[in-house]
Order: C-alpha cells, then structure tokens, then sequence
C-alpha cells in the first residue's frame, strides 16, 4: 500500500520543498494550505491540495482522519516576526491553536508529527554561541514565544499518546522558492533587490549574525526528523553576517549597489548559532552545502522565477 503524508503550509517556501522528496520517496501527498503566504502554483500536480487555515480545527480532524497518514509535516504558521509584534493574537492562534489542533488530529490515527519551531527567534539574544538546544529559551517577540508553546503542545501530546512526535528548530532557511516579500527571508530580498538594481538596507548596520542553512538540507533533515521523538536544531553551526551575505549575493549577480544601512528593527535579534550535535549523533544527518554555493544556486533559481513572473 502506498504511504501517504500529510504537509502543512505545502505551498510554502520549504513545504513545498517537502512535498516533492515525499513525492520522490514514493508517497501520495495531501498539502493544507490556506494559501495566505503560500502559491498553489509551488505545490506539484501529484499532490492533493485543501485549502484550509489551520486554525480551523474541525476541517483538520476531517483532512486527517480521511487520508489516514503515516506522517505529518507540520510547516503552517505565522512566520514574520514584525507581524507578530503588530498582531500578536493572530500569531497565537495560528502558531500555538493551529498546532495544537494538529497534533490532536495526529493523536486520532496514530501519526507521528515533525513540527518546524524557530531557533534564533527562540533562544534569544543571551543565548552561549553555538546554542545547544537544552538552553532555556528567552524569545525576544511574539512569533518565538508561540512557537515555544507550540513546541510545548507538540511534547506534551506526544508523551500522552506515545507517539514520536519531532521538533525541529531551523535555522534561516534559504533557497529557491523563497519570496522576497516582507521582512523575512534576506536572501530572497536582497537576490530581488540586486535583480531589479535597487539598493537594500541592511538592518542592524550589516553586522548581525544567522546561522543560514540551505533548504535541500532542511528537508533532508525533517524526512530524518519523522518518526523520532526529539527537539532539535536544524542548521549549519556556522556565523554568518548579513554583510558577507550581501557580498555573496552581489558576486553571485555581477552587480555592485551600494546598500543603505539601518538600526535593527523591534524583535529582531543581534546574533544567532546554533549547535548540531544532536541532530548528527542522533539523525545521522549535517548540513551539506557552503553557503558561497547555496547563495549561488539560490540567486540564479530566484532569478528565473523573478522573469518567470514578469512573463505571464
């Protein structure tokens, strides 16, 4: 019989990542998406796509209980830390409700859950470099402290249940597919920005610091990461500043602008590292590729898609 998995937020960014290695892994894929940050056009002709916000609890349980699967990839959320601080309600409701309902959903067929939590946003700006995931968290917005309680839904709900349900707290995520609109996700914004020669600013004057993963390796991790019951870090253990990714981004274009530099804005964190000890002695797996050549690859992906846009 062929395995089916459910993803959450598949018409996102790295959902819609996920749903095509599950694809390649042999899977009948089910995407709940209410489409608000995510494109249909992302998610493949192979998959089932529901629009529903996930919030809606009922709709849920009915998804669920109806393709029966044998694993949950949980990626629906509030993912803007400037829109959590102006709505912080709207937040809670998607990132704390929305993930409650999904693992008491999970809980009625027996399927394990990998939820996507935040690192950075999470451990705070006190946190020892590189930071392990036994460090209790200090979020300094809105979005890392409703995924610190959706994390807490997660764990509970698989201690009841005895289901091994996995938390998996990413670093910044990068890589093709990424919208450059709104405040998340640098490297798409500054990849449009170089695109269309305009100049970006650089928040916190360029010298913040990410632990920047490509997203081939986050799916990778997360297809790990299922059927394992475990918090962990998703990342490279590797510094990076935004300057440096400016200059990458910049090389990768052939374009030099020169950027406008800014304070950081509220929420927004000074400096983030993850350790990923834990994911590689108990997943068996690392991050993969250089950030020279995932910013690269990511630049000249982004760029068709930009034309692509222009065309239709």
């Amino acid at each position: 019989m062929t395995p089916r998995a459910i993803v959450t937020g598949g018409a996102g960014f790295i959902g819609s990542h996920v749903v095509d290695a599950l694809l390649e892994e042999g899977y009948e894929v089910t995407v709940i998406d209410d489409l608000s940050a995510g494109d249909r056009r992302r998610v493949a002709e192979q998959a089932r796509l529901v629009e529903l916000d996930v919030v809606d609890s009922d709709g849920l349980l009915a998804v669920v209980a109806d393709v029966q699967p044998r694993a949950i990839f949980h990626l629906a959320a509030q993912a803007s830390v400037v829109a959590s601080v102006s709505d912080p309600v709207r937040d809670c409701e998607v990132n704390v409700l929305g993930t409650l309902g999904v693992v008491r959903a999970a809980s009625e067929v027996g399927a394990p859950v990998v939820f996507t939590s935040t690192g950075g946003a999470l451990y705070g700006d006190g946190a020892p470099m590189p930071t392990r995931e036994d460090r209790i968290p200090e979020p300094l917005s809105p979005y890392g402290a409703s995924k610190w309680a959706g994390e807490a839904y997660v764990k509970t709900w698989s201690l009841s249940s005895g289901i091994p349900h996995a938390v998996c707290r990413l670093g910044n995520v990068y890589g093709p597919r990424q919208s450059p609109h709104g405040e998340a996700g640098v490297v798409a914004i500054f990849s449009h920005q170089l695109h269309i020669g305009r100049a970006p600013t650089l928040y916190g004057h360029g010298r913040p610091t990410r632990d920047y993963v490509y997203v081939g390796d986050v799916v990778s991790a997360l297809l790990a990461a299922s059927g394992r019951s475990g918090t962990y870090n998703i990342a490279t253990g590797v510094e990076t500043d935004v300057a440096r990714v400016w200059s990458e981004l910049s090389e990768a274009a052939g374009k030099e602008l020169e950027p406008q530099l800014a304070d950081l804005r509220p929420g927004e964190l000074q400096h983030s590292c993850l350790d990923v000890t834990l994911a590689e002695r108990e997943l068996g797996w690392r991050a993969e590729t250089p950030i020279a050549e995932g910013l690269r690859r990511t630049y000249a992906a982004l760029v068709e898609a930009f034309e692509g846009d222009l065309a239709r």
